[in-house]
């Protein structure tokens, strides 16, 4: 059997080279933090939770499944007020006033067999400096001026690309790159020019329909046999695509129930991991020939069926928050289930530092645990809200948290 010290080495390089870490004070300015993989840099986390968390300062919103952001001192969430509006509003991070507030005309209604979950602003912003763009319910992407709210432009993607609302409202969170904007709208995956709002180009089209048109799942970047690309998960199929110009490099079909691709897929080297609703978990091997030519071949594929929750990976082991509400280790290298827990709320966030997990369990529980091949090891745990499906955001020693009635920030004592 080989050295599990120099697997765990290996698995570490190879994470490394397509996930870089986070500057110290990298913002966590997007969906799942600044590099897209929940990862955040290697500094001290504290050994316990119950006395090392000091609650700076909360404040009551409407309701919002959008994870907060941070960039520049201020933190920025969002809300859906009365089913007919959407407001983002940014607080400063260290006393939570209020920098500014800005709202607008944006709600629509899900289907009544999804009306539990809601029918709020889904999709998390993503920030960098002198832009902040919001992905409202009915597909139109606003961006703002950061420090003053000031709009800058908007696009109505349903207006702009003659596509339908999507059913389930917008949900996929954008990426921004090198002065352009990923996302996947109701009618098709596009990338916008960061500066104006204007459509680059388009790809992935996708059917009209319920169970078919708009995407759940939001993209990354990652560098796949030396080519970076934009990584996408539609509804149906798993796909690497040009940042430059749209093409599809590489494909794979991904089986899920009505389409429910919701998580964003993890990359371990010139690999991809994922899981789907109803499917089952699957590494693939992404290759490339030397004329050009892309392949994908499934490495291995077990049982273990994920649902909203994205998964994390330290040194060779994938921990995934499973749709039987359990929470699960898997290994990298054959996909073998290493230990799986009792179930726990519906949905977690998670965030990775070194060997140290901080995960936001749906009924507000935040659980601090160490990676462990063996078996869940929680270190400690504490109740910081209820009903948190927004992500959890870590920004250097502040921890962020979005529940369906507050936003609250924390600080390491």
């Amino acid at each position: 059997m080989p050295n599990r010290s120099l697997m765990k080495f290996a698995f570490s390089i190879a994470i490394a080279s397509v996930c870089p870490a986070a500057e110290p004070d990298s913002s966590w300015n997007q969906w799942r933090g600044p590099s897209r993989d929940s990862q955040v840099p290697a500094v001290p986390w504290p050994e316990d939770l119950q006395s090392s968390m000091q609650l700076l300062w909360q404040r009551a919103h409407d309701p919002s499944y959008s994870g907060p952001v941070v960039l520049e001192g201020l933190v920025f969430t969002t809300e859906t007020i009365g089913k007919a509006i959407e407001r983002v509003t940014a607080y400063n991070l260290e006393d939570g006033s209020v920098a500014w507030s800005k709202e607008w005309q944006g709600a629509m209604a899900v289907p009544f067999f999804a009306a539990s979950n809601g029918d709020w602003i889904r999709s998390t912003p993503a920030v960098v400096e002198g832009h902040l763009v919001v992905l409202g319910m009915r597909d139109v992407l606003v961006c703002l001026d950061p420090k003053t709210g000031d709009e800058k432009w908007r696009v109505d993607f349903p207006s702009e690309m003659g596509t339908p609302l999507p059913s389930f409202g917008a949900v996929c969170s954008p990426l921004i790159d090198a002065g352009a904007i990923y996302v996947q709208t109701g009618g098709a995956l596009v990338k916008v020019a960061l500066a104006d709002g204007r459509i680059l180009w388009q790809s992935l089209e996708n059917e009209a329909g319920m169970m078919s048109s708009g995407a759940f799942s939001s993209p990354a970047i990652a560098t796949l046999c030396g080519e970076r690309q934009l990584l996408v998960q539609t509804r149906e199929e798993l796909c690497g695509v040009s940042l430059d110009d749209g093409t599809v490099l590489w494909k794979e079909p991904i089986e899920a129930y009505r389409g429910m691709n919701i998580l964003t897929p993890l990359v371990i080297g010139d690999t991809v991991f994922t899981s789907a609703h109803s499917g089952k978990a699957q590494r693939f091997q992404i290759g490339k020939s030397e004329d050009g030519t892309w392949s994908v071949e499934e490495q291995w594929s077990q049982k273990s069926q994920a649902y909203m929750s994205s998964p994390v990976v330290i040194d060779d082991t994938i921990y995934l928050h499973l749709k039987n509400q359990r929470f699960a280790a898997i290994a990298v290298d054959d996909g073998a289930i290493r230990w799986t827990s009792a179930p726990f709320g519906k949905y977690w966030s998670m965030v990775a530092c070194g060997d140290k997990m901080l995960c936001l369990d749906q009924t507000g529980e935040l659980l601090l645990i160490q990676a462990d091949d063996e078996k869940l090891n929680i270190i400690d745990r504490v109740q910081v809200g209820s009903d948190t499906w927004a992500h959890l955001a870590i920004n250097n020693d502040f921890l962020i948290v979005r529940d369906l009635a507050a936003l609250k920030v924390y600080r390491w004592k």
